[in-house]
């Protein structure tokens, strides 16, 4: 998402574009009275979501939309409860959620819809809070993770066509569909559940490679029972490309212009405006100033959109944490990975906490609407433990012997190629290639490297390659016949959107040369650093860190947390650059680039007691490991 600007001169066209399709002013506006309209009452169902006019209705009634994103995948599901009361109570009557295909099926043919990815559940807990629901279930639903929430095993194919109606990617589709949507569909409203609306895709008219794609999801969608409202989601720019006959289109707050409100015209006359993607903020990238929103006009824009007669969408209300290394990356202004927490500038926080725009909001939709909203739920609590000044490493070298899933051959391959993972490939991490050299020279990555490694003659280091530097000169040691060349490739997050998704492969993605020739054979290490990796027993090797230990290393630390365990988060001053888990989950990446200075860990997530904390550290690691109370996600 980005940051939408221009805010006025865009509000100002609504209002002189749109006068004729909305309503005129906040003074001529009845009082909102949908407090009936609710999964809670509305016991009987006979119409569902309609369009009527210049206005939604819901069993005949007029029906505004005020809905807030939450991303079950991003928040754990112990306080999945807690934040859609939360939502509930500020004012909104609709949850929209994206499903990542992705984290559904990591591995071909193998569906996980269990504990953190259990969507029925989510859902049946915003219909039980009060809420109905827009779900977005893609294929694709950008989101900004990794690949825009597509499985990197797609890429395996080196033919693929992300996105259209290549029989590679429709076949992988319609199989995740099969298994999909029968879950979804018994959710919809004619069949007593909170679904209102599904979204087809997301955002194609942007991308838009095949003509014949976006009617092609539909079908695949309706065949297989989904019988709500359907919608289209695109900025200013390409309703009319991601635009579908017959299905509602919606628009995201960017790129508006005058012409923007006359495709609306031309594609559906007139018709109710819902603003799908209304944020005032956008993701923090590694290396860049903190996104910071401006909270005046966040709530001026949105009394004009209320002033308006429009429905919205507010992204995110909760954003949540790219736990796992789930987050993608941007290309608008070069390669941009994006950072673990997803915090957004939401309107409660990466841990769940009310921030002063909850509380403005919710003074302004009780200003506006009668509803009944629950209790408000009390705040969230958090601690800040006491430093772990106990820790024990292991060097990646000494750990290397231990790991299994290592591959031989002749040339480079990169993440997507591997077998591991049922022979679906790496998704995240890093990924280590070994061979051996007899001389040294100019070692050249020709823009092989994706994306960033770190290069070692035998275990010690000699340089990075990147995106930027692709050349680094190797000085063999002349007293050894030959020496190993390590290269340690880190995927730091597929690109989210555009079409060079297709090219997003990841680790050595060609040849790589020492003076102009290729390099052959290597030997294979996939580190993959998800929970499976995390879980693994490691060798009993493990020593003491009394002082500051060079990386590649892990390293080992006990936390003792209190009954219950309560949300705190790990501060990462100190340290260089790594991934952290705890009790064998993946809490994601740390960067002393910043913006972001803290990881978040759920107390959900901690035991009372003992747990156990293991830290992948690519630089220099530090020796104590500081907890605090606050987020610190930049200035």
């Amino acid at each position: 998402m980005w940051t939408f600007l221009g805010r006025p001169e865009c509000i100002l066209c609504l209002s002189s574009t749109l006068g004729v399709m909305a309503f005129l002013s906040n003074n001529q506006l009845p009082r909102l009275n949908q407090s009936h309209l609710t999964p809670l009452w509305l016991l009987t169902r006979r119409v569902g979501l309609k369009v009527k006019d210049s206005q939604f209705t819901l069993e005949g009634f007029p029906f505004r939309i005020i809905s807030g994103a939450i991303d079950y995948f991003r928040v754990p599901r112990q306080n999945w409860r807690q934040s859609l009361r939360k939502m509930q109570a500020c004012g909104f009557n609709t949850l929209t959620t994206h499903i990542p295909w992705n984290l559904h099926e990591p591995t071909m043919g193998r569906f996980q819809f269990i504990e953190n990815m259990d969507l029925v559940a989510f859902i049946t807990m915003a219909s039980e809070t009060g809420l109905w629901v827009i779900l977005c279930p893609g294929p694709y639903i950008g989101g900004d993770i990794d690949l825009g929430g597509l499985p990197s095993w797609l890429l395996k194919d080196p033919k693929m066509k992300l996105r259209t109606t290549y029989k590679g990617f429709t076949k992988a589709m319609n199989r995740y569909f099969n298994n999909l949507i029968p879950r979804i569909a018994q959710l919809q409203y004619n069949k007593g559940g909170p679904i209102i609306a599904v979204q087809v895709e997301n955002e194609y008219g942007s991308y838009y490679m095949d003509k014949k794609y976006m009617e092609y999801v539909k079908t695949a969608l309706v065949s297989r029972g989904v019988d709500e409202l359907l919608m289209t989601a695109d900025d200013g720019v390409s309703l009319r490309k991601g635009h579908l006959q017959n299905v509602l289109a919606t628009v995201r707050m960017k790129n508006i212009n005058k012409e923007t409100y006359e495709d609306f015209k031309f594609i559906q006359g007139r018709s109710p405006i819902l603003m799908t993607v209304y944020t005032t903020n956008s993701f923090d990238t590694w290396g860049a100033l903190r996104q910071l929103g401006d909270p005046q006009m966040l709530m001026k824009d949105v009394r004009e959109i209320f002033n308006l007669g429009f429905s919205l969408n507010f992204y995110m209300f909760q954003g949540g944490t790219n736990f796992g290394l789930i987050g993608g990356a941007q290309s608008a202004e070069g390669y941009t990975p994006v950072v673990t927490s997803y915090d957004y500038c939401a309107l409660i926080t990466e841990n769940g906490d009310y921030t002063p725009e909850y509380q403005e909001f919710q003074r302004f939709f009780h200003s506006v609407a009668d509803f009944s909203p629950l209790t408000r739920p009390k705040a969230t609590l958090t601690f800040a433990y006491q430093p772990l000044t106990l820790l024990y490493y292991m060097t990646l070298w000494e750990v290397l012997p231990y790991l299994v899933k290592t591959t031989k051959s002749s040339r480079p391959l990169s993440m997507e190629q591997l077998t591991v993972n049922g022979r679906s490939g790496q998704s995240f991490g890093y990924i280590l290639y070994e061979t051996t050299i007899f001389n040294g020279g100019l070692l050249t990555s020709r823009g092989h490297i994706q994306d960033r490694a770190q290069v070692f003659l035998d275990k010690d280091y000699v340089g990075l390659l990147d995106r930027s530097n692709k050349e680094l000169l190797l000085y063999k040691d002349l007293t050894k016949k030959t020496q190993t060349l390590r290269i340690l490739v880190e995927n730091q997050g597929r690109l989210t959107s555009g079409q060079d998704m297709n090219k997003e492969r990841k680790g050595l993605t060609g040849d790589i040369y020492l003076d102009k020739s290729p390099l052959r054979p290597f030997k294979i290490y996939s580190l993959e650093m998800g929970n499976v990796f995390i879980q693994r027993e490691f060798p009993k090797y493990w020593k003491t860190a009394t002082s500051p230990v060079m990386g590649p290393a892990f390293f080992l630390s006990h936390l003792k947390a209190g009954d219950p365990p309560q949300d705190t988060f790990i501060q990462v001053k100190d340290w260089g650059k790594g991934v952290i888990a705890i009790n064998g989950r993946s809490l994601g990446r740390y960067w002393n680039i910043g913006p972001q200075e803290t990881i978040f860990v759920p107390g959900s997530w901690l035991h009372p007691g003992v747990n156990t904390i293991i830290m992948f550290e690519e630089l220099k690691g530090g020796v104590k490991i500081h907890f605090t109370s606050r987020a610190h996600l930049g200035h």
